[in-house]
């Protein structure tokens, strides 16, 4: 095929409050609409502090004024938009809009990326709930194009978390989305957590963790937000060393686990790195077979099998890096809604990507490895892919894909 099959393993989607209250249970309304008003005062302050009012006024001028939220909820929307960007199919997690601006809602009780963080457990299990009722509605008006990820909160009742992958499944959703940080309860190589790794392999469901959630010991002092930025890669990576070096996969080899929006730049060291531990050598020695307690293969082999960098807007250093990390192993993203991504100009940023790159391997990255990944059915997409996919020409030709970035 001359045009590509784009798949974005990083989209974000979310209703109006009003629309997230309709798929709470009854018994939660009330407490939503306290906890709506709470949330409401909160964006206030925000805005009130905000330093970046100017590239607000941007993002909604090249945005149409619209900042791509109403494709958050509406499903025509969202395929026309997707359309334009030459995207066949996406991966759906929670929280559309970071820019505060109320338009649509988190996910109820900050059940969403934040994972429940600082909220009453069983109010974040009701918020996840709601949302991945929602969501499935949302993916069953366009099924073959949407996969959609569910919230489940798992660092407190290890049952009910459980249950809720099953009942996520059920509904068609193909993801589990886990907390990347684990707060005051045990680590992830906690024995307690083997039932919720089990359910994801017995259904299929693929496991992930979401860069966004870092340390509450900042403050308000200088340099703060920057500070989260250069630590926050570290965070949503750091699951992974958990995950590999206690055995879940060598105990579930038919997992699969991604870290999405996080670059990929960072994990060929780490990884290189644990295998010489792995090995063994003159600066381990001393630990005995620590290295060696809970998996038989190289931390890498079980990375290659089981493990995907859902590298979200991937960087210079992302893809001069590809073979270090595993070209079967990264998956693109275009993080839409959120505008750090490549909305309104994936054409563009696809191109000034991935335009000196080999065609396999573009086609890999692109899509092919996501197809495999979450089980696309590639057929039930190639009429939209013949229709919108950007071309080998638009890729990798001497022609520059207009527009550019404003």
């Amino acid at each position: 095929m001359d045009r590509y099959l784009v798949i974005s393993s990083d989209g974000h989607a979310g209703p109006p409050a009003a629309h997230y209250r309709e798929y709470l249970d009854p018994a939660y309304r009330g407490a939503f609409d306290e906890h709506q008003a709470q949330v409401k005062q909160m964006l206030e302050v925000a805005r009130s502090m905000r330093q970046n009012d100017e590239f607000v006024e941007k993002w909604q001028r090249i945005t149409g004024g619209d900042g791509g939220l109403t494709a958050a909820y509406e499903s025509e929307v969202r395929n026309q938009v997707l359309d334009e960007q030459g995207v066949a199919a996406e991966v759906l997690f929670p929280d559309a809009d970071v820019l505060g601006t109320g338009r649509i809602s988190a996910s109820p009780f900050g059940s969403g990326l934040a994972g429940g963080a600082g909220t009453e457990p069983e109010l974040a299990l009701a918020g996840a709930r709601a949302h991945n009722r929602w969501l499935a509605d949302f993916c069953a008006a366009a099924p073959h194009r949407r996969i959609g990820v569910a919230i489940v909160p798992i660092l407190y009742d290890i049952d009910a978390a459980v249950a809720e992958i099953h009942a996520a499944h059920e509904l068609g959703l193909r993801g589990v989305l886990i907390p990347t940080r684990w707060f005051d309860q045990p680590a992830y190589h906690d024995p307690r957590y083997e039932p919720v790794w089990g359910a994801c392999e017995e259904t299929g469901m693929v496991l992930h963790t979401h860069s966004g959630s870092g340390p509450a010991d900042y403050g308000l002092g200088p340099g703060m937000m920057a500070i989260y930025a250069t630590e926050a890669y570290w965070w949503a990576a750091r699951p992974l060393w958990v995950l590999i070096w206690s055995g879940v996969f060598e105990r579930h080899p038919a997992l699969k686990y991604v870290i999405a929006e996080n670059g990929a730049w960072w994990a060929p060291d780490i990884l290189a790195k644990m295998d010489e531990k792995f090995v063994g050598g003159h600066n381990t020695e001393k630990m005995g077979k620590a290295f060696r307690e809970a998996i038989t293969m190289k931390p890498t082999d079980y990375f290659d099998r089981n493990c995907f960098l859902a590298a979200s807007t991937p960087g210079v250093e992302d893809m001069e890096r590809r073979h270090l990390v595993g070209v079967g192993n990264i998956l693109w993203g275009n993080d839409l809604p959120h505008p750090e991504g490549t909305f309104p100009y994936t054409r563009y940023w696809i191109r000034e990507r991935f335009h000196d790159l080999p065609e396999d391997e573009t086609r890999k990255m692109l899509g092919e490895n996501a197809a495999d990944v979450y089980g696309i059915d590639r057929a039930a997409v190639a009429p939209l892919v013949a229709r919108i996919g950007p071309t080998r020409e638009e890729v990798h030709g001497d022609q520059p894909v207009a527009p550019a970035p404003a």
